[in-house]
């Protein structure tokens, strides 16, 4: 979970391996996360572009960036929670993803929201 405490915005992050979505004799391990923003502020922002870094268990890196998420650029409003659930594919059986969120508040403030590292990983592996 992440705080922003100009804004009191947080960040929930579940993640879990996608097995019916992945080949691994192919090195494909298919990964889902699941983003939950709760606005804590007294005013409404908008989400308008997301950045991940993606990094697999060799230390690939990955980076992604674009508006929104999932085709949406959400209004969030005060004290009502937003969810998504989005998917990335790695090379390797575990991986890291970490990035950050731009919004805007009403007074036109953009600002970044940071995600702390969450971790991407079949079930019982260490990295």
């Amino acid at each position: 979970m992440s705080n922003t405490p100009e804004y009191d915005l947080d960040i929930e992050v579940e993640s879990g391996f996608l097995p019916e979505h992945s080949v691994p004799e192919k090195q494909q391990f298919a990964f889902f996360y699941t983003i939950t923003i709760r606005n804590c502020s007294a005013q409404a922002l908008q989400l308008l572009r997301r950045h991940w870094v993606i990094t697999d268990g060799d230390g690939k890196v990955n980076e992604v960036k674009g508006d929104g998420v999932v085709g949406k650029q959400p209004h969030l409003k005060p004290e009502k929670p937003f969810s998504y659930t989005s998917s990335a594919v790695l090379a390797t059986e575990v991986g890291v993803m970490q990035g950050s969120y731009t919004l805007i508040d009403e007074a036109g403030n953009e600002f970044e929201a940071e995600i702390p590292p969450f971790r991407l990983s079949l079930p019982n592996k260490l990295h």
